[in-house]
């Protein structure tokens, strides 16, 4: 079976692999789907700041085999996996923190997401790591529950009315999905900032507010004139650039929140003014991943049709071009979001 690597730096090795063996518990799933996340564009091109290398994080396909003890999935199910999954009994995971648990990081998929085929563990089986999909709906949808999780949960972070207003930085597949988010919930005002004109041109189509480019001079007195001077509730940054966290400390309001969502190099810092951070009573929050029961609550929301995700989805590459998807993701040339398939 193929199974995409990291080989070095910028480039991907997709290598052929023995079939994984299954211990009791575990589960075989044939990978139909899986997208590309910016954690993973970091691993190949950037410095990646967590311990795991594994490639494909937002698998879903089809059990092809189930171990001893499995009784609640066989061989057939259409299914979501997620890689990790944690203890729920620890401090960390008593206060609300399971994407920090230890347990979290060590259960993966083998030998990852990007992979023909891949073991689910037995711990991830037995403790909600995998989700059986409707036969309504695609791998590829399947394929985004895991990136709406993990704006889920970060949503899950700060306080928010019906009637706010917000400015995403970064107008990606996950920015794109925090759009969605806002609309569901019904935001009054939405701001999308980005570099990339297709990807502004892109989230005009779903009826925003504005659409500014990051390198407009004008962009905090845009976001001012249209909020009566306060400047926008909520700022999202979805993106790994620091200056757009600048910019979102800008633009927030008084007494604002401003959501930390993507993901930095390691070793990445910032030149705040932190007496405008402070002057200003802003708020900064961060997330990082999701729990099993962010991506329950976000099959909900594509299964509901509450979230359509399948109009994010512009490109898909066979596991064996993984490089060239890779690479394309990396531009972002009219692309939003890319799913390796089988």
């Amino acid at each position: 079976m193929k199974t995409a690597f990291v080989k070095e730096p910028c480039i991907i090795s997709v290598d052929e692999t023995p079939r994984p063996t299954l211990e009791p518990g575990d589960i075989l799933v044939r990978m139909h789907a899986c997208g590309i996340c910016g954690s993973d564009l970091e691993k190949v091109f950037g410095q990646y700041g967590q311990t795991s290398m594994r490639l494909g994080h937002e698998p879903a396909g089809v059990v092809l085999k189930v171990g001893s003890d499995v009784t609640e999935f066989a061989k057939g199910d259409r299914v979501f996996t997620h890689h990790h999954v944690p203890c729920y009994d620890c401090h960390l995971c008593n206060h609300g923190n399971e994407t920090m648990c230890k347990k979290y990081s060590e259960t993966n998929l083998s030998p990852c997401g990007m992979s023909e085929e891949y073991v689910v563990p037995a711990w991830n089986v037995a403790h909600g790591g995998v989700l059986k999909i409707s036969n309504s709906l695609s791998f590829e949808e399947a394929a985004m529950i895991e990136p709406l999780a993990c704006c889920v949960r970060a949503w899950n972070k700060f306080n928010y009315v019906e009637g706010d207003s917000t400015a995403i930085f970064g107008v990606g597949p996950t920015g794109m999905m925090h759009l969605m988010l806002a609309q569901t919930k019904k935001f009054s005002k939405i701001f999308c900032f980005d570099v990339n004109d297709f990807r502004l041109s892109f989230a005009k189509k779903f009826r925003i507010t504005g659409s500014i480019n990051t390198v407009d001079a004008n962009r905090k007195q845009k976001i001012l004139d249209a909020t009566e001077g306060r400047g926008v509730d909520v700022a999202i940054v979805a993106t790994s650039s620091l200056k757009a966290l600048e910019d979102a400390i800008d633009v927030v309001r008084k007494g604002g929140t401003v959501m930390m969502f993507g993901v930095p190099s390691k070793g990445a810092i910032a030149n705040l003014d932190m007496s405008k951070v402070y002057s200003k009573e802003t708020t900064l929050v961060t997330s990082y991943a999701s729990s099993d029961a962010d991506t329950k609550e976000a099959l909900k929301l594509i299964e509901s049709g509450q979230i359509d995700v399948k109009q994010l989805i512009t490109h898909t590459y066979p596991i064996s071009e993984t490089q060239k998807a890779f690479d394309h993701a990396r531009t972002g040339d009219d692309a939003m979001k890319i799913i390796i398939t089988k």
